[in-house]
């Protein structure tokens, strides 16, 4: 990268100099481009140990860097900040590069093989995905493409919640469900249920499997016949869904396997041994308020049942247990609340707290037309994420749900998103990926070709626009590194669509494929042959197909 040059460069000057330093100097692009392409403040925070004023400090690193052939100018300002213009040789020489990558541009090694588990969607198994689950799980799984690119050893996974009250209210809404289809006046179906046609659907499927055998059951064997069926069946539909919109998981950790393996007990005594258990009205407590909670919590109930927060402990012991080096958790912006208790919890444990971390999604608010569309799962007015992908496709769908940082509220435009016009983000960006295509095969025909480019000929890349290219090109690696390490991917679609605009606007400007340049024409087309990569990485990344023609 660039700067990783420039730094190298500056403590090779340092140490030529005779002069002392602290390598948490910064290297940054100025907010003012007038003043340069980079700037640093090494020898305002180097004066102390060189005992001399940074002015003098700077000015003797300008002297050494102005010998520097790819420097094309080298000045101070202020009080001793340093400011570097790039050569246009220098430029030239890194656009090669970037060619020379291909499609590993940007990748490297910064995550070191650290192992990271990213925990996301893991909705209940109570009914189809839906735009929330949707947008989890084109988040979790871009960050997870970022992070596999630069280095790290991500792993995707996805908690199934097939054990406690909510399972059991689905078997009973089915069991309401299988009684209607043979007859019987249910009356007025309990507010609780669950009200959508799939779970009228799944009765219809099991009828067709078992039909009147399962009224010969107990009822305690029939309900859990009717749940064991309808979440093996909503859990295919969970899978097929995300493999439609481009995403899977490594494993698939269930509540019911590690209520069978003794994990929640496993975990109820680490918390006894390390003495941060209580009985109180018949009941045992977890005194989370010893390790930053508002109030204890109570970990078995009277009935001797665990309440929902132990295999939420049970489950994130197994993530610590297996040794991963971070631990993402992908929440919705109800879990607020509930995080300071599992943090207590995974204390209380004696498990280190900074490798949990917690992102949370915020809300989605669906447009069509120009009204919001309303969601309950129960009242069974979904919006489901097979019906989006229907309506707008699995790479609208991923972009519109990774353009907006996870912090923030999103309004999804149906409208929008089924554009096929430069008013549509995806559509612009992919656009430009099937334009670039387009001019390289018209080369081909026109006989301008890269086979013999000689590449002393980059010079001819010298217009403004040209070298801004160039210079953002550059920054993609970087990009990279700061959207997995602040875990917002959407700093990518950002860079995306800036990239893409810059290429309309190189287009619009000047002649790409002209027969009578053809030393020019060659070194455009090696231009946007390097933007064409870069696009085809980060859609990829995304999730999102680079079309060859549109």
């Amino acid at each position: 990268m660039i700067k990783d040059k420039l730094r190298n460069d500056i403590i090779n000057c340092l140490n030529k100099l005779e002069l002392k330093y602290r390598e948490n100097f910064v290297v940054e692009i100025p907010h003012n481009l007038d003043h340069g392409d980079f700037s640093t403040n090494v020898a305002l925070i180097s004066s102390k140990m060189n005992k001399e004023k940074p002015v003098i400090i700077a000015d003797r690193i300008a002297g050494y860097f102005k010998k520097l052939k790819d420097y094309k100018s080298v000045d101070t300002a202020g009080p001793g900040f340093i400011n570097f213009k790039m050569s246009n040789s220098f430029y030239h020489r890194v656009l090669t590069e970037i060619i020379a990558a291909g499609k590993s541009y940007g990748s490297s090694d910064h995550g070191k093989c650290r192992k990271v588990l990213l925990e996301f969607v893991s909705a209940n198994p109570t009914g189809p995905l839906n735009i929330v689950s949707a947008r989890a799980a084109a988040y979790g799984d871009t960050l997870y493409r970022i992070m596999n690119f630069i280095g790290f050893k991500a792993f995707r996974e996805f908690y199934i919640n097939d054990a406690g009250n909510q399972v059991d209210i689905l078997a009973e809404s089915m069991e309401l469900r299988y009684r209607e289809l043979h007859g019987e006046e249910i009356g007025e179906f309990p507010p609780e249920a669950y009200h959508g046609e799939y779970v009228k659907d799944l009765a219809i499927k099991l009828n067709a499997i078992e039909g009147t055998k399962l009224f010969h059951l107990s009822e305690k064997d029939r309900l859990e016949k009717m749940k064991d069926f309808a979440l093996d069946e909503i859990n295919r539909m969970q899978v097929e869904s995300l493999e439609k919109f481009g995403v899977s998981f490594e494993n698939w950790m269930s509540e019911k396997k590690l209520r069978q393996e003794g994990i929640l007990e496993e975990a109820l005594s680490y918390l006894a041994e390390a003495k941060c258990t209580y009985e109180s009205e018949d009941a045992i407590w977890f005194n989370s308020s010893k390790f930053g909670d508002e109030k204890d919590r109570v970990l078995i109930k009277s009935d001797g049942n665990p309440t929902y927060f132990v295999p939420d402990i049970a489950y994130h012991l197994t993530k610590y247990q297996r040794g991963f080096d971070v631990i993402i958790d992908v929440l919705g912006p109800d879990h607020h609340g509930y995080v300071p208790r599992l943090q207590a919890a995974i204390k209380a444990l004696g498990r280190d707290i900074n490798k949990l971390e917690i992102v949370y999604l915020q809300h989605i608010n669906l447009f069509s037309s120009g009204e919001q569309v309303k969601m309950s799962k129960r009242t069974g007015n979904i919006v489901t994420m097979d019906e989006l992908l229907d309506e707008v496709g699995k790479d609208a769908a991923r972009y519109f749900f990774i353009d907006r940082k996870p912090s923030a509220h999103l309004n999804f435009d149906l409208e929008l998103a089924k554009k096929r016009s430069n008013e549509n983000p995806v559509y612009y960006c992919q656009y430009a990926h099937a334009r670039i295509s387009s001019i390289l095969k018209k080369a081909k025909k026109e006989k301008i070709s890269l086979k013999k480019f000689d590449k002393k000929i980059l010079m001819k890349l010298n217009k403004d626009l040209e070298l801004r290219i160039i210079k953002h090109l550059i920054s993609f690696p970087e990009l990279l590194i700061s959207a997995a390490e602040s875990r917002e991917p959407h700093h990518l679609t950002a860079y995306l669509v800036e990239i893409a605009g810059m290429f309309h606007k190189y287009y619009a400007k000047y002649k790409i494929l002209d027969a009578k340049h053809i030393e020019l024409s060659q070194c455009r087309l090696y231009l946007i042959t390097a933007i064409k990569n870069i696009i085809a990485i980060a859609l990829n990344l995304l999730g999102i197909s680079a079309p060859t023609k549109m």
